[in-house]
């Protein structure tokens, strides 16, 4: 299994909406993304990705998940 390295975030607080960076992903348990150059770390609450900061809460279905399949067909 492989994951983009890139999201989409949305600030819940003003439905602001930028592409982030992920830099450690744990599908349906937790994720830490970089936006703007901040850490966030984010945690799977059943349907999405939620994490808070500074001041603000932000949502994310996570990132698109590839599955390779390795060997011969």
């Amino acid at each position: 299994m492989a994951y983009d390295n890139k999201c989409m975030v949305t600030c819940t607080d003003n439905d602001k909406v930028a592409e982030a960076e992920v830099d450690n992903f744990r599908e349906k348990d937790s994720l830490t993304i970089f936006l703007a150059t901040n850490k966030i770390h984010m945690k799977y609450n059943g349907s999405v990705y939620v994490g808070n900061q500074f001041g603000y809460e932000f949502t994310t279905p996570g990132p698109e998940i590839f599955h390779v399949r390795e060997g011969r067909r």
